[in-house]
């Protein structure tokens, strides 16, 4: 999967393909539409309760949102170190590393 727009990009995108006015999707989400704005231009990040929301809305999986919020989280706080490529390599042997303690019942 490569998605490069951030969460409130594709959210946007998705709106507008399905012709929905901010506010009628702001109101399902039980938000502000100002918030759904601040959203969608990255002002503001998505919590988790809004996936399933969003993704019954607009008959996308919620695991394909889920990674698209969470990678943003990511990359903005990456963003901001002088390696950030050389921490997502370590991240990503930590997490098997952990994982594999998991399965053999030691975390």
């Amino acid at each position: 999967m490569t998605i490069k727009e951030s969460f409130g990009e594709h959210i946007r995108k998705l709106r507008e393909e399905n012709g929905l006015p901010l506010r009628k999707v702001a109101a399902v989400l039980d938000i502000d539409p100002s918030t759904l704005s601040k959203i969608e231009r990255g002002e503001r990040s998505a919590n988790r309760e809004m996936i399933p929301v969003l993704a019954d809305l607009f008959k996308e999986k919620t695991e394909t949102l889920g990674i698209i919020m969470l990678s943003d989280k990511v990359a903005y706080d990456l963003m901001q170190e002088e390696n950030p490529n050389e921490i997502l390599k370590v991240a990503e042997q930590k997490i098997k590393y952990l994982k594999s303690l998991r399965k053999n019942g030691q975390k």
